[in-house]
């Protein structure tokens, strides 16, 4: 199964340079909130794709819902194209109103 995503995914990267979707299919939610295991391995299900193929990704905030609860946008490379995921990702902080704004009650530093 995982050399047939790996095809995919090469194939898929043969028609785009990048995939952008979100990185999980919920907004953030409050520590201890989720006490299901199944559930909280569902929160990462985005993320298998590149993880289980070994390639470059980032999450990043890409706005809030209406209780100002973050979304996670994910943007995924080839293989070995972790530079310029990187350099993507800098160009859309730079350009998002909202990149540096946390809200109060999910700042903990």
């Amino acid at each position: 199964m995982r050399a047939k995503l790996i095809d995919h995914f090469e194939q898929l990267f043969g028609r785009c340079d990048a995939v952008v979707m979100p990185t999980a299919p919920t907004v953030c939610f409050p520590k201890g909130a989720i006490r299901d295991p199944l559930e909280m391995y569902l929160q990462d299900i985005y993320t298998v794709g590149a993880n289980l193929c070994r390639l470059p990704a980032i999450s990043l905030p890409c706005g809030f819902d209406e209780q100002k609860r973050p979304f996670g946008l994910q943007m995924m490379g080839p293989r070995k194209s972790d530079p310029w995921i990187c350099r993507m990702a800098y160009a859309y902080e730079q350009a998002a109103p909202f990149s540096a704004e946390i809200p109060k009650e999910f700042d903990h530093g």
